[in-house]
């Protein structure tokens, strides 16, 4: 009985992170969930907030809108330097993706 009470005391938060807020434990989940999260912040700091494909101008309330593309089709390549990153505004990255899907169509009537 005594070994399972030392477990569970070993299992309850220590009290550090007791006094965490609800939004900082969120936010510490998601980073270990995906930890490459932090992706979509480097990229609009570093291209700026312009659609790449159409060129539209995003404001920071409306940034929402602009989202990053993974040019090589891998979400997990995020190097530093954004290389394989651009940012294309919600409809140019729905566009971007759904070609493949046309083109797959189109050849299979072929």
């Amino acid at each position: 009985m005594r070994n399972k009470r030392l477990r569970d005391l070993r299992k309850m938060p220590h009290r550090k992170d007791a006094e965490k807020s609800v939004e900082d434990i969120v936010r510490e989940l998601k980073q270990v969930s995906n930890p490459s999260a932090g992706y979509r912040e480097q990229s609009l700091k570093k291209h700026g907030l312009i659609c790449a494909k159409c060129g539209r101008e995003f404001e920071f309330k409306d940034r929402h809108l602009l989202t990053v593309h993974h040019k090589d089709g891998n979400s997990r390549n995020n190097p530093p330097d954004g290389s394989n990153w651009e940012n294309l505004c919600v409809y140019c990255h729905e566009d971007e993706h759904s070609r493949g899907l046309l083109g797959d169509y189109f050849r299979a009537d072929e």
